[in-house]
């Protein structure tokens, strides 16, 4: 990922609704939410959440896809990696070994990880 599309991205997660919509579709995992499952489980209304999907769709960070009558929202795993890869290259003056990948990090620990 380039800084273009760092600052993208960025933008579009700079708000609210659109991070919890995000962070609602990593813990989903690949098979996504429905758009309906999405609105009841952020309370906000289907049409603020197509609103806001939109947004994060441009930034690359969410797709959609259609099944029967509903549509699927998926986040987008390599684009959020390219994110944590930008942040990261150049981390500790080119002394990787300071910084713990973020993803190593335990998750799911009382008190930490996805719902935290």
């Amino acid at each position: 990922m380039d800084e273009r599309g760092a600052l993208i991205a960025f933008g579009a997660l700079s708000q609210e609704t659109r991070l919890r919509l995000l962070r609602s579709l990593v813990i989903a995992g690949p098979d996504g939410i429905a758009a309906g499952s999405l609105a009841e489980q952020l309370e906000v209304s289907p049409s603020n959440v197509s609103f806001h999907v939109k947004q994060l769709e441009r930034a690359g960070l969410v797709s959609a896809r259609r099944e029967a009558r509903s549509i699927v929202y998926s986040a987008e795993y390599d684009a959020l990696s390219g994110l944590i890869r930008f942040l990261m290259e150049d981390c500790c003056s080119g002394r990787p070994e300071i910084c713990m990948h973020p993803l190593a990090a335990p998750c799911c620990q009382p008190g930490e990880g996805a719902g935290q």
